[in-house]
C-alpha cells in the first residue's frame, strides 16, 4: 500500500520512517457506528480538511464504506477546531498512543538502527469519544453498547 509519501508502509525508502495516523479503513467502522445510533440514517455529513493531505484518502474511503452500507455522504469542511462545535462522535487513532510509539522509533534511531529497515507504523490503538450533549441536541439515542465502548463522553 503506498501512501503517496512512502513508497510502502513495510518499505518506506528515501530515509523515511515514523507513524501513520490515517486509517482509511478505519472510516468503514466510523459509519457502522453512526447506522447503529441512526439505523435508517440515509446521508450523513463527515468532516473534513482540505488542506490536510492525508483527508482525502480517508474522504474517498469513506464514500466506498458509505455505499457499502447505503449511505450518501456530504463532506463538510472543517480547518480549524473552531468550526467542530456540534460534532456528535469520533473513532480515530489515540494521539497519546501515537506519541508514546514516536517516541520508541526515535530511540530505535538514536541507537543506530538504519531508517531502511524500519516500517512506517499503523496506528493500533483508537479511541471512541461520543458527544451525548449532541445527540440529545439532535434527538438521538446512543445505545448503551456503544456507549460502553466509549472511551469518553461528553456530556
Amino acid at each position: 500500500m503506498s501512501t503517496g509519501l512512502v513508497a510502502s508502509l513495510a518499505r518506506p525508502g528515501g530515509n523515511i520512517t515514523g507513524l501513520s495516523n490515517m486509517a482509511p479503513e478505519v472510516t468503514g467502522k466510523q459509519l457502522e457506528m453512526i447506522k447503529q445510533i441512526v439505523p435508517r440514517a440515509a446521508l450523513v455529513a463527515v468532516l473534513w480538511n482540505p488542506a490536510n493531505p492525508g483527508d482525502t484518502p480517508q474522504l474517498r474511503a469513506a464514500e466506498a464504506a458509505g455505499r457499502t452500507l447505503g449511505l450518501r455522504l456530504q463532506p463538510l469542511e472543517a480547518r480549524t477546531s473552531d468550526e467542530l462545535g456540534g460534532a456528535l462522535m469520533t473513532y480515530s487513532a489515540s494521539t497519546p498512543d501515537l506519541f508514546r510509539r514516536s517516541a520508541t522509533c526515535v530511540d530505535r534511531i538514536l541507537k543506530g538502527a538504519k531508517l531502511d529497515d524500519l516500517p512506517v507504523e499503523q496506528a493500533t490503538k483508537f479511541d471512541l469519544v461520543i458527544n451525548l450533549k449532541a445527540a440529545k441536541a439532535l434527538g438521538l439515542t446512543v445505545p448503551p453498547s456503544l456507549l460502553q465502548r466509549a472511551d469518553q463522553v461528553i456530556e
